[in-house]
């Protein structure tokens, strides 16, 4: 048996057409056009690369984009201010601050400070929270992403055993609550997790969400299991993997992504989706749903 590969590039193609669809029509019959403002502080060239195609995506979408560049020595203050500025433009329905940031400025701080009705990363609290308690909100994107994907192999979710690898606030714990809501039963391993073999062999569905690179090879895999790799890695060569060890997992699972190509596409794609949805949410009678 060897798995199925579930290209992330591929469905972000078709989801990104029905977005681009819907921009169109929310910009004739409203004259609405959904506009993301994107701050980069720094030289990152990681950072750079991320957002060079979140703005080419936004393109593409005929979404509109604003990129404000700054210095690594910009002040909090100085920051926190362009983030007013935003907030208080209305024809400006998302903004996204790109992390990491420099050490001299608080990230929680920034995140907090973006208007939840236009916290399109999903990372603010108040989206975090209503979140947990099933209201509307923005949806972190990876999470989103990823169930979007497992949803796009038409297999059930309800009563699968998921187990989560990793624990962070911008993947591991999301994902893991926005599965729950699709009646899977959830475990979340970590690093103090012991015998993490024996746990992960028990999922349906298993994803990997660590950092290291192919950490997760076929003895921690369940003949039949849905692997998402979440993972973005770069070896000594240059070239990118995932926490899985593909060429030997792919042996073992009915599905798995690849890296590059499988959950970072996906990423992107719910960003535009939510910055649309924000512009729709301004378009509807029901303008916010922040307190």
């Amino acid at each position: 048996m060897s798995a199925v590969i579930v290209s992330g590039k591929d469905l972000a193609v078709e989801k990104r057409a029905f977005i681009k669809e819907k921009v169109s029509e929310l910009h004739m019959e409203k004259s609405i056009q959904p506009c993301l403002a994107v701050i980069l502080v720094g030289q990152d060239p990681a950072s750079q690369s991320y957002v060079r195609a979140k703005q080419k995506a936004c393109e593409e979408a005929g979404i509109k984009s604003i990129l404000e560049e700054y210095p690594s020595s910009i002040t909090q203050e100085e920051l926190l201010n362009r983030i007013t500025h935003f907030n208080d433009d209305a024809s400006v329905h998302g903004i996204l601050v790109q992390l990491p940031l420099p050490d001299h400025i608080d990230e929680l701080a920034v995140i907090e400070h973006i208007s939840p009705n236009k916290d399109v990363d999903g990372f603010h609290p108040v989206n975090i929270g209503r979140m947990m308690i099933d209201q509307k909100s923005f949806l972190p994107c990876t999470p989103y992403g990823i169930v979007e994907m497992i949803k796009s192999l038409d297999v059930s979710i309800s009563g699968k055993h998921v187990v989560v690898i990793g624990r962070s606030n911008i993947v591991g714990k999301p994902v893991g609550q926005l599965l729950l809501k699709e009646d899977a039963t959830v475990t979340y391993c970590h690093s103090r997790t012991k015998d993490l073999a024996s746990i992960t062999k028990q999922a349906d569905i298993l994803i990997a969400a660590v950092g290291r690179a192919k950490i997760i090879g076929p003895e921690y895999v369940k003949d039949g299991a849905i692997v998402i790799d979440v993972g973005v890695n770069r070896l000594e060569t240059g070239k990118l993997c995932g926490d899985v060890d593909f060429e030997s997992v792919k042996e073992k699972a009915s599905f798995i992504t690849p890296v590059p190509g499988g959950v970072g596409p996906m990423t992107i794609t719910m960003l535009l989706h939510n910055t649309l949805q924000s512009a729709q949410n301004q378009a509807s009678e029901n303008k916010t749903f922040s307190s």
